[in-house]
């Protein structure tokens, strides 16, 4: 490149999506116009709706899309081709621009410069008094362009200025205002903290004086609560050994509970009125218990169930399987034997064995209640005599026998209950056995079990 070209121009080319763009891209992308622009030109492409082209056009106007625009180092248009062309004629055009002396642009310049301080509209009539190309005046409306939008940025900065101006003097307005009322504050804390060390002398004399009090009124309380305590600790020693001697019971009965409950006393009574007891821990299947029974039995009774008389319950298969303890028998109960076949309810329980035990069972009822009517019948009567001779306290002799007739009916009730025992409708004559069952049987829960 001569000295006379400029040493650095730009190209930008405002393009868009239609067919006319695609070629000018094309004929750009030419190896032939690679070549051209190669040492002194930069190629921009500018896409016709974004915003970099909306301010390039207000620079430099955009006539038609596409369209491409040389500009020189000063900023001043070289050569602006409109619409699509080949890459032959592009080719030209940059030897063109490449031909442009430096002359005329150093001319224009200057003439730019010159222009910047005239109005638009002489610019204008001097232009069109002259014979000069569309170029320049295409160049005198960029410029006048320009001059407008500097004398708007000037009037922004003047009137951003003032405005700074008018805000710094509020500010200092608004800062003497802050120190007049610091000022004005501060003075009044002082007489605030002035009143508030006044106050709190007095306070304190106050003070002084009811601590003065409340000691004498301690002093007297401590007299009276050493009084109190030393009352307090006599009948708190009397009451920590009473709920020492209690506690000591209570772990007492506790204890002895807890070995009652790991061992269960078991009473097996037979069919026949006998029974026998085992002691089992209370952690045994009841099978275990069965099979103890079955052991002592043998095969007396065949096969048999086992059952408790209070509750009335019956055991069945699947009780076999729990514990004593699951089973509420600890830590005693009685159970009953039951051989199969024959229903509970006709269970009967003898106290001996043999003919003769029976016939006693059937018998004894009649003859208590024959000699409770003969006791009637047979009494002894007074001789007439006797009867003649005392008319008068006849009325007392009356009372007299009814009261031991009536006396008779109680022994030989209380004798009845005595000899025998009702369970329902039968009748069991009492033997020693049943004095010592009756006692074994009895349980910690104050509750007999049969």
């Amino acid at each position: 490149m001569s000295d006379s070209q400029p040493s650095f121009i730009k190209t930008f080319s405002p393009t868009g999506d239609d067919e006319q763009s695609s070629h000018l891209m094309s004929s750009w992308e030419d190896q032939r116009v690679s070549d051209a622009t190669s040492n002194c030109f930069v190629a921009i492409k500018i896409d016709a709706k974004s915003e970099t082209c909306v301010q390039f056009s207000q620079i430099y106007p955009v006539v038609c899309i596409p369209s491409s625009f040389f500009i020189g180092e000063n900023g001043i248009p070289l050569e602006v081709i409109a619409g699509s062309v080949s890459a032959e004629e592009l080719v030209k055009r940059i030897a063109k621009v490449k031909q442009v002396p430096a002359e005329p642009i150093l001319f224009l310049s200057h003439l730019l410069d010159h222009l910047m301080y005239l109005a638009p509209f002489s610019c204008y009539a001097w232009i069109c008094e002259s014979t000069v190309s569309s170029f320049v005046l295409l160049l005198l409306e960029t410029c006048c362009r320009l001059t407008k939008k500097l004398e708007e940025r000037r009037e922004q900065r003047r009137k951003g200025d003032e405005e700074n101006e008018i805000k710094k003097e509020v500010e200092r307005r608004k800062l003497g205002k802050e120190m007049l009322e610091y000022k004005r504050r501060q003075e009044g804390e002082r007489t605030k903290r002035m009143l508030e060390e006044r106050n709190r002398e007095k306070a304190e004399e106050r003070a002084a004086r009811e601590r003065i009090k409340q000691q004498i009124a301690l002093d007297r309380a401590d007299r009276a609560a050493r009084y109190a305590k030393n009352m307090e600790e006599v009948e708190a020693a009397k009451v920590g050994v009473l709920q020492a001697r209690r506690m000591e019971l209570e772990a007492k009965k506790e204890a002895s509970q807890r070995d009652r409950s790991t061992v269960a006393r078991i009473q097996f009574r037979l069919p026949d009125g006998s029974f026998f007891t085992n002691q089992f821990p209370s952690e045994t299947k009841l099978y275990e218990a069965r099979q103890f029974a079955a052991q002592e039995v043998g095969n007396r009774y065949g096969n048999f169930s086992l059952a408790t008389m209070f509750p009335r319950r019956e055991f069945s298969g699947e009780d076999l399987g729990k514990t004593l303890l699951e089973l509420e028998l600890a830590p005693s109960a009685s159970i009953v034997l039951l051989p199969t076949g024959r229903p509970t309810n006709t269970v009967v329980q003898s106290s001996g064995d043999g003919f003769w035990a029976v016939l006693s069972t059937i018998f004894y009822p009649l003859l208590a209640v024959w000699r409770f009517i003969s006791s009637f019948l047979f009494s002894t009567t007074p001789p007439p005599s006797t009867a003649s001779r005392s008319a008068t306290p006849r009325p007392a002799s009356a009372s007299t026998g009814e009261s031991k007739r009536e006396s008779i009916r109680k022994r030989v009730l209380e004798k009845r209950a005595e000899d025998f025992k009702k369970d329902g409708n039968i009748y069991r004559l009492r033997t020693q056995e049943d004095s010592e069952d009756d006692n074994n049987t009895w349980n910690g829960n104050s509750t007999q079990q049969m």
